[in-house]
C-alpha cells in the first residue's frame, strides 16, 4: 500500500529562532524577535524572553537556531506556477535574452546542445522573447534548420504559449501549408501561405499529443512526454529552485493526470518538500464534480484547490484577445477559447459543486468575460467566500476591477512579466500596455493582490517580483507607467506570503508567522522593507525552513 509521507511524520526539533527582526505580516504582532516552533507549528512569536518563557511553560527544552544580521519573512507562495514545466525548461537549451540577444546565437547555443545529445533525441529550448531579439521577431523553421535537419528542433517562447519547429518537425507530423489550423491554436504562415514554423497553443499538440495540449478550448497544456523518472528529476531540480528562493507553497495552474502522477510518485519517494496546491485543467472538471473533489482534500504537502479554465492566450505571444488586432501586427487579434455562454456554464458548474476557478485572462474583453461569468454563478448560488481568480489579469478596465471588488474575484498576477517583458506590451498594444498589471489600482478599490511568478515564464524569484512590484521599472531601467500602479514594499509582501495563503484558501496555517501556524519561513540578508526600492532583489535568501526543518542553507549546511 502506498504511504504519501509528508513532513508531518517527521516530527521537528522545538527551536528557538532568532534573528534581527521577524516580519510576521501578523497584523497583532508585525515585528518580533523570535519563534518558537516544535512538531512543525509556530508555538510562540515576539520578544526573546518572552519566548523562552513560552518553552518553559510548555515544558519544552529548545535547540537555538540564531540569525545575527537577517531578516525573517514567512515562507514565501507562489499561488501560479507550473513546476514540472519549470523543472523540464531547466533540462533544456537556454536560449532567454541573457544567453542569446540575436536568432544567430540561439542557432548557435541549439547547435551547441545538439551536440550533447544522441543522434535523433529530440532538441529543445526555451526562453526567447522576439521584440528582446535584435530581429525583433521570431526565428523561422529554415533558420532552425541549421540547428539540424535529422531531428525535432523546438524553441519554447518565453510566454510558453508556443514557440517554432524546425522543417524536420513539421514533416513527421505531416503538417503542411494545408493543415488547417486546430481549434485553440495556429501554424503561422507567411504572405505566401508557407509555413514559417513558429505555431501557438493547441497548434502544439504535434509535440505533445492528445494528453498533453487539450483542444476543445480547455486550454494548453504544454509539458511534453517524459519517462516518470525524467518527471521525477524534473521536480527534483524545480523544487531545489523553488526552495532557493524562499518558496514553501505553491499553487500549480495546470493539473492533469501527468502532472499528479509525478507529484504522487514524489511523495511517495519522501521527497515533496514544498506544498502543493492543484488546480486541474477544465477538461476535467466532470471527473473531478464526479470523484467529489469539491472539498479540502489532501495533506499539508498535496491537495486540491480547484479548476484551472482559460478565458484568452498570452500578451507574450500575442494570442490574448484583442479584436482589433494588435498595434505591432494588426492581423493578429489573439483568441478567446471559450465562447461567452459556454465559458459561463462551466463556471457556474464548478462553482455549484463547490469548486474554485482559476481563470487565466489577459484582455480588457477576456477579463470581462470572467467577471461577468463570476457574477452570473454567484447571483444563482450566493457564496461571500468563493474567491474565484483571474490569473494574470492583464488588463482590466477600471470598471471590471471595481466589479471584482464587489464580487470577491482575487487577481493573481506576475510583476515579473512586465520586469521582464514590458515594454514589448506597449509595443504589441500601444499605450494602454503602461497599465499591465495595475497593482496600485487593484489596492486603492480594495482588490487584495497577490503575486506569484507563472515559472517557467519567469524564474520564482519573490524579492525580484516584490522590487518589480514597488517601482515598475523593467529589467532594461524603463518606467512603465505613473507611480499610482505601485504599491508598497509591505504590500508585495503580504502580496508574496499572506494573501497567496488566501487565495489558496490555506491562510488558517500558511502566509503568516502566526502562532498555530505551521513554522515555514525565509531568512533573508537584509530587510525588504527598509531596503533600497531598486536592491530588494539582490537580497540574498540565506536559508528557508519547512515545517521547523531547514530544507535550504546557501551555504550548504
Amino acid at each position: 500500500m502506498r504511504h504519501l509521507a509528508t513532513f508531518d511524520d517527521r516530527d521537528s526539533a522545538p527551536t528557538i529562532v532568532t534573528a534581527d527582526v521577524i516580519l510576521t505580516v501578523d497584523d497583532d504582532t508585525p515585528r518580533a524577535e523570535a519563534m518558537l516552533t516544535a512538531s512543525g507549528r509556530i508555538l510562540a512569536v515576539g520578544t526573546l524572553a518572552e519566548v523562552e518563557a513560552a518553552a518553559d511553560a510548555a515544558g519544552v527544552a529548545p535547540v537555538r537556531a540564531d540569525f545575527p544580521g537577517a531578516t525573517i519573512v514567512p515562507g514565501f507562495i507562489d499561488a501560479h506556477a507550473h513546476p514540472l514545466m519549470y523543472g523540464q525548461l531547466l533540462t533544456w537549451v537556454d536560449v532567454s535574452p541573457a544567453k542569446a540577444a540575436s536568432i544567430p546565437e540561439i542557432v548557435e547555443l541549439m547547435r551547441e546542445g545538439a551536440r550533447r545529445l544522441p543522434a535523433g533525441v529530440p532538441l529543445r529550448g526555451y526562453g526567447y522573447e522576439q521584440r528582446n531579439l535584435q530581429e525583433r521577431r521570431h526565428p523561422t523553421k529554415e533558420e532552425l534548420d541549421r540547428v539540424a535537419t535529422d531531428r525535432e528542433v523546438y524553441i519554447m517562447n518565453a510566454s510558453g504559449h508556443g514557440g517554432v519547429v524546425n522543417t524536420f518537425t513539421l514533416q513527421k507530423y505531416g503538417i503542411t501549408r494545408d493543415t488547417p489550423n486546430p481549434e485553440g491554436g495556429e501554424f503561422f504562415r507567411d504572405a505566401d501561405g508557407e509555413l514559417t514554423g513558429e505555431l501557438s497553443d493547441a497548434a502544439c499538440n504535434v509535440l505533445t499529443g492528445l494528453h498533453g495540449v487539450k483542444i476543445g478550448h480547455h486550454g494548453p497544456n504544454f509539458h511534453l512526454g517524459d519517462e516518470p523518472a525524467e518527471h521525477q528529476r524534473q521536480l527534483d531540480i524545480a523544487q531545489r529552485e523553488f526552495l532557493s528562493s524562499g518558496v514553501t507553497a505553491l499553487g500549480d495552474a495546470q493539473v492533469s493526470k501527468r502532472e499528479l502522477s509525478a507529484y504522487l510518485a514524489m511523495a511517495d519517494r519522501g521527497e515533496l518538500s514544498v506544498r502543493v496546491s492543484i488546480y486541474f485543467l477544465s477538461h476535467l472538471l466532470d471527473q473531478v464534480v464526479e470523484l467529489g473533489l469539491t472539498g479540502p482534500f489532501g495533506n499539508a504537502f498535496l491537495s486540491v484547490a480547484g479548476i484551472k479554465l482559460y478565458a484568452d492566450g498570452t500578451l507574450g505571444g500575442w494570442t490574448a484577445y484583442f479584436p482589433e488586432g494588435y498595434i505591432g501586427d494588426p492581423c493578429r487579434t489573439g483568441q478567446l477559447y471559450h465562447e461567452p455562454a459556454e465559458y459561463a456554464g462551466l463556471v457556474a458548474r464548478a462553482h455549484a459543486a463547490g469548486l474554485q476557478t482559476a481563470t487565466h485572462a489577459q484582455s480588457p474583453t477576456a477579463i470581462a468575460m470572467v467577471v461577468d461569468a463570476v457574477e452570473q454563478a454567484l447571483t444563482e448560488r450566493p457564496d461571500h467566500d468563493a474567491r474565484h481568480r483571474i490569473e494574470h489579469c492583464g488588463l482590466p478596465d477600471p470598471k471590471e476591477i471595481a466589479r471584482m471588488a464587489r464580487l470577491g474575484i482575487r487577481p493573481v498576477n506576475q510583476t515579473q512579466h512586465y520586469y521582464n517583458w514590458g515594454e514589448g506590451v506597449e509595443q504589441a498594444i500601444g499605450t494602454p500596455g503602461e497599465r499591465f498589471n495595475p497593482l496600485g489600482e487593484f489596492i486603492e478599490a480594495g482588490v487584495p493582490v497577490t503575486i506569484s511568478s507563472d515559472a517557467p515564464v519567469a524564474e520564482p524569484r519573490p524579492l525580484e517580483a516584490i522590487q518589480a512590484a514597488v517601482t515598475r521599472v523593467t529589467r532594461r531601467g524603463h518606467k512603465l507607467g505613473p507611480d499610482s500602479l505601485r504599491i508598497s514594499a509591505e504590500e508585495a509582501l503580504r502580496g508574496h506570503t499572506l494573501e497567496g495563503a488566501i487565495t489558496l484558501g490555506r491562510e488558517n496555517e500558511l502566509g503568516s508567522l502566526t502562532v498555530g501556524k505551521r513554522a515555514d519561513f525565509v531568512v533573508l540578508g537584509a530587510n525588504p522593507l527598509t531596503a533600497a526600492a531598486d536592491t530588494i532583489a539582490d537580497i540574498p535568501v540565506r536559508a528557508t525552513w519547512v515545517d521547523g526543518t531547514p530544507r535550504y542553507d546557501a551555504d550548504g549546511r
